[in-house]
């Protein structure tokens, strides 16, 4: 929304330094919204006025020595020039305030409005006239609010006001803002306040979590019954990790158990008391790093000795790459055949990475949501990790929160879409620093983090606190071991919350299917259509859709079907035969049906059923595209969700509601639908618990002998004393050709 004053303000600009070639940008936009680039053009213009020759966006030492040296404090006895009052007046206006019209003069309304200003800094006291300090100008001329903006808390906008008042005479501190949020200046500044308040003189005090600011807390330990400034800034800090705490200077007992569950979070000895470990963790994203991870990652290959290595020295769980883009650098980073063997072998655990570049912003887009989730899948189905594994995906550069906004997120929301496409046969974790981990599992792409917090200068670590879901916290590159065993890891903190994977599929022998190469589409096609032909099915008349519709469908969704059988070690032809022929054999008695189990549901017939003859009332039917009965895919989801192979709430196949809830989802979602067939032929395989029992029998394998083929197609569609019999003998030729194709591909 537009602000006449603003308006007026960037006129201003325009018209006094002409269109902004005496301050060396372009002209001002004029349309009444403040930003940066207004901030900038205002800086540079007090720079002018300052009589500075080398113009500058930053208002840095030179601006604020200027003014110190030449006029130590700016009202209206002390203005260097009437444009100067002009700009003080429109940068109040940018920032809110009352700045007078831009008349050129420190008139009663600038002097109001300064006060109001450093009130809300914090500095009322510190400050008590209507001057504006050289800090305050340094203050005034950036985009920092000094009120609670966005929803920002009181209690950390007291904070930033105390942190002001208290430092601010300090050299090296400046005026941070009291928006009410936690940012990368807030936590730096509290950095410099905890070295004031250990001694350091300016010039030594840097803000930055050295040896000499790490052996001052070690004897800096506050506990029940402490109070004083040291127990300010330990609440002030427990506060800005999004701890529910008081900002108080005294420490009593329940406060205590608030400390004692941040320990527990952060996988800190939970001693209550502020020590250490726990200033660490709330000061600096990687905390204390002497602590012991049971959990690591690293681009070497385990071997039997390192292996070794790293159980005796405790670590459990170790995170491997999926893939390794480059041909010539570090050879070991994608898994190594045999590796996850060895893990297993040793009681070890593997949760995989998925990196290519990811190493700047360009990397990140939609289409590559797409293809990544595609090779991630891909690569860790042929390294044998089983479904629900969780694989993380990489952000592994320091994106700015406007980034994470305009390309990471799309790019998870595209990953995520792929994976629902593809059958969600993999969880999807995220790696990167706090603030992308936090943003991605905020919006529901991911359910867990592998948190880059070894980079503690990254701004997505600053000033966040760690994800409420962290799964892995990296916090310092170690090497263990000697000999054969020596091996340099990222040593991680493990949450519990992913243990990553001890059994894998073997590798090696049958290969899985790959994607179908579009070449071959036409000939296998009419291949099919011609055998359909030949057995003169579907046959009869009231079919819904032709062979070749029903063959283009099918293959339309070779993606989701390509995904499923790999990740169950099956043959994709043995999900290609059972949906395509169900799919031929639909309708009009099956339309019907689906007509009257909304009907039965809804109470209500759908428009396209309206002149459809004889609806009436099913609680269920066989549906989608491979006709599945919202009966039958609550027994097999069940018993993928028992045998750990899916996530989800058990549903009860007698129950109309669930029955009409599983129905839906196979009527309108193909994705869904198909999946469900490879959740079916294993559930007939061990024998569909819960329905006509029949004896158990190996589930569907890469090596399936065709007697045991054709047994899984017929329980598909029915008993043995059935039509079912006659109809897998029929679709075994149909299987063949699938295959045929399939392998021709596969084997290439």
């Amino acid at each position: 929304m537009a602000d006449e004053m603003v308006l007026r303000a960037q006129r201003f600009i325009n018209l006094t330094y002409m269109d902004g070639a005496t301050l060396g940008i372009p002209k001002l936009e004029e349309n009444g919204r403040t930003g940066w680039v207004v901030m900038y053009a205002l800086t540079r213009a007090l720079q002018y006025e300052l009589g500075i020759t080398a113009l500058s966006n930053s208002f840095g030492p030179t601006t604020l020595s200027t003014i110190q040296t030449k006029y130590g404090e700016i009202d209206d006895t002390r203005l260097p020039s009437p444009n100067f009052a002009k700009i003080i007046q429109s940068a109040l206006y940018c920032k809110g305030y009352d700045g007078g019209d831009i008349d050129g003069t420190y008139n009663s309304r600038v002097h109001n409005a300064v006060l109001k200003l450093k009130d809300d800094m914090g500095l009322g006291e510190t400050y008590p006239n209507s001057s504006l300090q050289p800090k305050v100008i340094k203050g005034l001329f950036n985009m920092d609010a000094y009120v609670t903006v966005n929803y920002g808390l009181d209690k950390i906008r007291a904070i930033q006001r105390w942190l002001n008042s208290r430092y601010i005479h300090r050299k090296d501190f400046y005026v941070i803002p009291c928006d009410g949020h936690h940012s990368r200046d807030v936590a730096k500044s509290m950095l410099f306040a905890i070295q004031y308040e250990l001694g350091m003189a300016d010039g030594v005090a840097n803000g930055a979590f050295g040896p000499g600011t790490q052996a001052g807390l070690k004897a800096r330990t506050v506990s029940v019954g402490s109070s004083g400034v040291w127990v300010q800034l330990f609440t002030a800090a427990m506060v800005l990790n999004g701890r529910m705490a008081p900002f108080t200077d005294v420490f009593d007992a329940g406060f205590e158990a608030t400390v004692r569950s941040f320990q527990n979070f952060s996988q800190v000895t939970q001693t209550g008391a502020g020590d250490f470990p726990t200033w660490a963790s709330l000061l600096v994203s990687y905390g204390d790093q002497t602590r012991a991870g049971t959990a690591c990652d690293g681009v070497t290959k385990i071997t039997p000795a390192r292996a070794a290595a790293l159980k005796a020295a405790g670590y459990e769980t170790i995170g491997r790459y999926l893939y390794n883009a480059s041909t010539t650098s570090l050879p070991e980073k994608e898994i190594q055949p045999g590796e996850l063997e060895t893990i297993r072998a040793a009681g070890l655990r593997c949760f995989p990475i998925y990196q290519t570049w990811a190493r700047s912003v360009d990397y990140y887009s939609p289409a590559q949501g797409v293809t990544d989730c595609r090779m991630a899948v891909h690569k860790a189905q042929e390294h044998g990790f089983k479904t629900r594994s969780r694989i993380y995906f990489a952000v592994d550069y320091d994106a700015m929160d406007d980034e994470v906004t305009s390309y990471i997120l799309p790019y998870f929301q595209s990953l995520r879409r792929e994976m629902d496409r593809l059958g969600d046969p993999y969880d999807i974790g995220v790696y990167g620093p706090r603030n992308v981990c936090s943003r991605v599992s905020g919006k529901g792409y991911s359910d867990a983090s592998f948190v880059s917090d070894m980079s503690s200068g990254f701004s997505g670590n600053l000033g966040y606190p760690l994800p409420a879901d962290w799964a892995f916290d990296q916090i310092v590159t170690k090497t263990i071991g000697s000999g054969d065993g020596r091996i340099e890891i990222d040593n991680n903190l493990a949450s519990r919350r992913d243990r990553g994977q001890s059994d894998f599929h073997p590798t090696g022998g049958e290969r899985l299917d790959v994607a179908f190469d579009p070449a071959h589409l036409a000939l296998m096609g009419m291949e099919v259509e011609n055998y359909m032909a030949e057995i003169g099915k579907p046959g009869g008349v009231g079919r819904v859709y032709t062979v070749r519709e029903c063959f283009d469908e099918i293959m339309r969704y070779d993606d989701t079907i390509t995904a499923a059988a790999r990740t169950f070690r099956m043959r994709k032809a043995l999900i290609q035969t059972s949906a395509f022929w169900e799919r031929c054999h639909y309708s009009l008695k099956d339309q019907v049906e689906d007509a009257g189990v909304i009907e039965y549901h809804t109470g209500i017939v759908p428009d396209w059923a309206k002149d459809l003859p004889g609806v009436e009332k099913f609680v269920d039917s066989s549906t989608g595209i491979a006709k599945i009965s919202g009966r039958t895919g609550i027994l097999s989801r069940n018993w993928a969700i028992l045998a750990g192979m899916l996530q989800g709430d058990l549903l009860g196949h007698l129950r109309a509601e669930d029955r009409w809830a599983m129905w839906q989802r196979l009527y309108g979602d193909p994705v869904f639908n198909l999946t469900t067939v490879a959740y079916l032929h294993m559930w007939g395989a061990d024998g569909k618990p819960g329905d006509v029992a029949e004896p158990p029998m190996r589930l569907p394998a890469l090596d399936y002998t065709l007697d045991e083929t054709r047994t899984i197609l017929r329980r598909y569609q029915g008993t043995p004393d059935s039509v079912a019999v006659e109809h897998a003998q029929l679709r075994m030729p149909l299987y063949a050709i699938f295959e045929r194709y399939n392998a021709l591909i596969r084997n290439r």
